[in-house]
């Protein structure tokens, strides 16, 4: 009875690995494989990635698409751990009834959807003439109800004595957060940077509204880009999504074990 168990717990899980893993395989083997070879369902890997990847370069503008994205995504990122942090630390550390009622509206914020709040940024930033710049791109990434609650359930775990044994020392509230707290919530950073850096990489209606410039065009603009039209090259349209991918595919992989530990020390 046990094997059998075994047995199907296992099939089960080969079978869910192969759902999981086909996407990126029919990706990547789209990206080799002429728009014509794709239509036709073909599955093996082509010789046409160098003729998918010259047609994308000589059409689009992928270098400045790149730039973008990294730049967009590695200040939001960087800005956004900041400022999470260290509201998450201020609303464990420094506790008040306010402060609490505060957290609660934020997580009541976390109930809405972006698009019921997306008309009225847009009138906001427009009054204060920001459209088309970089801070009315960054400015509602930069601190999201999220990562302060997951910071602040990170801080629960935060020995409390050491605090107060710095301040006996003559420790700077800041001095203490920056040399003490951030070292030692290394994984909850991993995690973080992670969420984030995907989130702000892989947005798309927020840029696509608020930045109408073509010079600040971003990776997943440049792949929606690359629908339009009477006629669609999927072979090129495959390797822009697999390039699209790969940032943040090599984020996660280089950061899961962090990922894994600051998540499930948040949920702690």
């Amino acid at each position: 009875m046990t094997k059998v168990k075994t047995t199907i717990s296992y099939v089960i899980l080969v079978l869910a690995s192969f759902l999981s893993a086909f996407p990126l395989y029919y990706m990547i083997s789209g990206a080799t494989n002429a728009s014509i070879d794709i239509v036709r369902g073909k599955l093996i890997p082509g010789t046409h990635l160098l003729e998918n990847y010259r047609t994308l370069i000589e059409t689009q503008n992928l270098g400045l698409a790149m730039f973008n994205s990294f730049r967009n995504a590695i200040v939001i990122t960087v800005i956004s751990l900041l400022v999470c942090s260290i509201a998450g630390y201020g609303f464990e550390i420094y506790h008040d009834k306010g402060k609490d009622i505060l957290m609660n509206i934020l997580l009541l914020a976390m109930m809405l959807p972006f698009v019921a709040i997306m008309i009225p940024l847009f009138k906001l930033f427009a009054s204060w003439k920001l459209v088309n710049t970089w801070i009315a791109l960054a400015l509602p990434s930069i601190s999201t109800p999220f990562l302060i609650m997951m910071f602040r359930q990170a801080a629960r775990s935060f020995p409390h004595d050491i605090i107060e044994a710095a301040r006996l020392e003559g420790l700077s509230e800041i001095k203490i957060f920056f040399t003490m707290f951030i070292p030692v919530m290394k994984s909850t950073y991993g995690a973080a940077m992670t969420v984030t850096f995907m989130n702000a990489w892989n947005n798309y209606l927020w840029p696509t509204i608020i930045l109408q410039d073509k010079n600040e065009v971003t990776m997943p603009m440049l792949v929606a880009n690359l629908k339009s039209g009477y006629s669609v090259d999927y072979g090129m349209l495959m390797l822009g999504v697999l390039i699209c991918t790969l940032p943040t595919a090599i984020i996660f992989l280089c950061l899961q074990k962090s990922f894994a530990n600051g998540i499930a020390g948040a949920v702690k």
